[in-house]
């Protein structure tokens, strides 16, 4: 026996969605109601616990055995819940796990069983089946009590007897529609670094980070509180039922005030109070104030939060496939709002000790002060302190690496001020003149918002997103930025462009090409029908594309096409790329691997983070690991990116918070 195909069915009262998979199987009422089980991807086996069979001897010998490879659909689960029902410690035997959804959107495509099957044309008696979320909720949820149901919590096998029949196939087709996946993939294999990373990613998820429960109860209630004081006080100065509505606010503007918007949007709301005052003045502001609530994050958190104080699955793998970058789950860290107050602590405090007078009196705005201390309510275990480090400007220093543009990697390796510099290359202005107090001063600006905007062939359009108008400057003015910074930066202008015909010439010839250290090329399997355009990054890890293929643009020009998700409408479909995109998935790609090489050597030095976002590392250790310590591994060189010019910044603190 080599390897073993896994599906299994679970019951729990809590919550996956909402809790998370460490919650959802550390519940009391956790089971496992069925295991599916393919031998070396031969017919596949039930096995029905829920009615009193017991999974054969040689399958649980096998399931422990370190030569043999379990594989499974997200496997994480499969793992996590066997661990539970085995009560064997998860990470004694997590090396024997590979997951094919990782493998799935290793190789490009989507994260659902169903979705990767419909996306790789497997036929139809390897799809997923479609009665399953039902059958799920029927059998793997509490049951709403009834007098139909006769009272009942929960619907066992012998409740419906036919549809578990049916649910017994739908975990058989699972395990079949993984072993489809796992074939088709086979020949585009997984390297042992980044399978290695995988199982210390779900170290990190199984760790998990601790959270201030009298933090997060205070906020609540402090906001259910503000909120309703708030509601209150705009329905009296607009008569509405709920002010809260878009439609009935944009109503009363319009009939009552004579004030015409399209939307209530938060821009629209913030120039619009900067136009009127009074009584339509404070409803808007009033609005605004409720808007700068993310309680959902709170709540998040407490529906997460484990008996031991501590929230886990904060982190997806390959969540973004598209560059190998992780994405957030559940509390959903990489997108936290930023924190500004100077005097978190005290507002800490206040909200600790429910104390809303004080915390209106001293900060106003209590929904954007709460909102403020989100990232606080991350803490540091009993005796322990944060560390917090980051990559300086990682991007900007990778792609001015990659292009060679000796001019910014000089800035890199001394002073590190980008933003002066690039202003200084642009408007031809001494750096040393671009300082507080002197008229030149301004250019920074210009310089800042350049490099935010521009490094991946955006135009005046990814100015004005980047808030090029908000920063004063004039949209006239726009062209003339983008002008500059592109004769300022050739090397890297070069590089979309180099990277566009390397792609545009192995699609038109099927002949790789290789450009800075990267690889592009054809890569098919014609037997399984795949085919990919992939580029292989300095680390050695590949960026897949699937089905590639040449075809006009919108602007009626040839350019590269390929299948993916589309992030705005969560659909598979055709995308079009083009060089700037390229290099920004690239370059994105590139500042993922020297996080994953950090995180490496941190665990080398048996040391896990407790979660990472983008570009940075959270730590809670003991005080013996210093700052120092961290931002040196950060910093040091990297073995396949020689030249590249690593900083790591950093601070310690009780609480996670933007320094």
């Amino acid at each position: 026996m080599k390897t073993l195909s896994i599906d299994i069915e679970t019951y729990s009262s809590v919550d996956i969605k909402k809790a998370g998979l460490y919650k959802y199987v550390q519940s009391p009422d956790f089971e496992v109601l069925l295991f599916a089980y393919s031998v070396n991807g031969q017919l596949t086996n039930i096995i029905d616990l829920a009615q009193g069979e017991e999974i054969p001897f040689f399958i649980v010998d096998a399931l422990f055995n370190q030569q043999v490879t379990k594989h499974a659909f997200n496997a994480a689960f499969e793992w996590y819940c066997l661990s539970k029902h085995f009560g064997k410690d998860p990470l004694s035997w997590l090396d024997q796990w590979q997951c094919t959804m990782f493998h799935g959107l290793y190789c490009g495509y989507t994260a659902g069983l169903g979705a990767t099957a419909a996306a790789l044309g497997l036929p139809q008696d390897k799809r997923k089946l479609t009665t399953g979320n039902t059958l799920i909720k029927l059998f793997c949820t509490p049951t709403k009590p009834t007098n139909k149901n006769g009272q009942r919590t929960r619907t066992l096998p012998h409740h419906e007897p036919e549809k578990w029949e049916l649910f017994k196939d739908y975990c058989v087709q699972d395990v079949e529609v993984e072993k489809a996946i796992h074939h088709k993939l086979i020949n585009f294999p997984i390297s042992a670094d980044e399978q290695k990373l995988w199982q210390i990613d779900q170290m990190i998820n199984v760790k998990g980070v601790a959270v201030d429960r009298q933090l997060i109860d205070g906020a609540l209630l402090i906001n259910d509180y503000s909120t309703e004081r708030l509601t209150e006080e705009a329905k009296k100065i607009s008569g509405l039922a709920n002010p809260n509505s878009a439609a009935q606010m944009t109503k009363w503007l319009s009939s009552s005030q004579n004030i015409q918007v399209d939307n209530l949007q938060k821009e629209t709301v913030s120039k619009l109070i900067e136009t009127v005052d009074g009584d339509v003045k404070r409803a808007l502001e009033i609005r605004q104030e409720l808007s700068k609530t993310s309680v959902k994050k709170y709540q998040a958190m407490v529906s997460a939060v484990c008996e031991d104080g501590r929230v886990r699955g904060l982190l997806q793998f390959y969540g973004a496939n598209r560059t190998g970058r992780w994405a957030g789950r559940l509390v959903q860290v990489q997108n936290l709002p930023r924190n500004y107050l100077e005097t978190l602590g005290h507002a800490r405090e206040l909200v600790r000790e429910e104390n809303v007078a004080a915390l209106k009196l001293v900060y106003g705005n209590v929904p954007d002060t709460l909102s403020q201390l989100i990232r606080t309510a991350f803490v540091a275990a009993e005796g322990n302190h944060l560390i917090i480090s980051d990559f300086s400007a990682i991007e900007a220093r990778v792609i001015a690496w990659l292009a060679e543009e000796q001019w910014r990697l000089d800035v890199f390796n001394t002073h590190g001020r980008i933003y002066e510099a690039s202003a200084s290359q642009m408007f031809g202005v001494p750096i040393e003149l671009i300082r507080k107090g002197n008229p030149e001063y301004e250019l920074r600006q210009k310089g800042k918002v350049a490099e935010l905007a521009l490094g991946y062939q955006g135009g005046s359009g990814a100015l004005i997103s980047m808030g090029a108008l908000d920063m004063g400057l004039a949209e006239e003015e726009l062209p003339d930025i983008v002008r500059r910074w592109r004769s300022s930066n050739k090397r890297i202008v070069d590089l979309w462009y180099s990277v566009e015909n390397a792609a545009l010439s192995v699609l038109r010839t099927g002949q790789p090409a290789g450009i800075k250290g990267l690889l592009l090329a054809l890569e098919s399997d014609i037997q399984n029908g795949l085919n990919f355009l992939t580029v292989q990054l300095p680390s050695g890890r590949k960026l897949y594309y699937v089905k590639p293929f040449l075809a006009e643009n919108n602007f009626g020009k040839e350019a590269i096409h390929y299948w993916g998700m589309n992030q705005t409408s969560k659909k598979w479909e055709k995308i079009s790329t083009y060089g700037g995109k390229l290099v920004e998935n690239i370059v994105q790609a590139i500042a993922r691997d020297c996080l994953a090489e950090t995180i490496r050597r941190l665990y080398m030095l048996g040391i896990l983070p407790v979660m990472h976002i983008h570009d940075e590392v959270v730590l809670d250790e003991p005080e013996s690991v210093s700052l120092d310590m961290i931002t040196s591994i950060m910093g040091q060189e990297i073995a396949w990116a020689k030249g590249l010019p690593l900083k790591g910044d950093g601070f310690t603190t009780q609480y996670y918070m933007k320094d």
